[in-house]
């Protein structure tokens, strides 16, 4: 289903969410779209910021910045909106100013073979800004490897040289379908979250998108692990795009 031309951003009494805001302001006005301001008074605004962003563009969100107790915690809003919606979510820093940023738009894939959503949106989102679209690639070791083995035995090597190898024909046949867009591959290995997260960082990225898979009714009420982390520590915004299973 084609999704309606419309921006939703959601605020609340405090205001303070302006980075949201702001972005989604830019948004409208690359796309040409328009943009719908959402308040909500409900006990359960997650949801009812969702409900109404239905079958829209994408639906825009604040975070505000926690300390790292309180953001182990908590179970914020952003998290939860982006637990409910079915629409891409994007979820801005409540300080982000995008004139302060000059870095690419990245998107982390995964080894599987249901990234398209998720690289279409950040190929759009690239576009409209006249920036590259970086493809990052994290891969850690299964838990019966050690790293020091992996290195003598020269297997991490040959894992990141497969991996760079698949990614780049990947991108060749995004280049294909987009030849307007620009399309980097980064292939790194450690610990997923701190890869991606790290990456955002070097590159200033003024956009990180990632995707999230909703199984079933159930597994829909919890974000993966890599995707609830990487929400609570990305420097930039971050845009979690649903991704339909195979």
């Amino acid at each position: 289903m084609t999704p309606k031309p419309v921006i939703h951003v959601g605020v609340d009494d405090s205001r303070r969410n302006t980075g949201a805001l702001e972005w989604a302001l830019r948004e409208s006005t690359l796309r040409q779209e328009p943009l719908q301001e959402l308040y909500v008074v409900e006990e359960k605004p997650a949801r009812a910021l969702a409900g109404r962003a239905t079958g829209s563009r994408m639906l825009v969100v604040g975070r505000r910045e926690l300390g790292t107790f309180r953001r182990l915690l908590a179970h914020s809003t952003s998290e939860a909106v982006a637990v409910e919606a079915k629409v891409p979510v994007v979820i801005v820093p409540e300080h982000w100013m995008p004139s302060d940023h000059a870095g690419p738009v990245l998107v982390a894939l995964d080894d599987s073979d249901e990234n398209a959503a998720v690289i279409e949106f950040a190929i759009a989102e690239a576009t409209e800004r006249q920036l590259p679209v970086r493809f990052v690639h994290v891969w850690d070791l299964p838990a019966m490897y050690s790293w020091d083995a992996m290195n003598v035995a020269g297997v991490g090597a040959e894992w990141t040289e497969n991996a760079e190898r698949h990614f780049e024909n990947v991108a060749a046949e995004w280049r294909a379908k987009h030849p307007e867009a620009t399309i980097q591959v980064r292939v790194r290995r450690g610990h997923v979250v701190d890869g991606v997260v790290t990456a955002a960082e070097e590159a200033d990225a003024q956009l990180l998108v990632v995707g999230t898979r909703h199984h079933t009714r159930l597994a829909s009420f919890l974000l993966g692990p890599v995707t609830r982390g990487v929400l609570h520590h990305a420097p930039c915004p971050l845009a979690i795009v649903p991704v339909a299973r195979a």
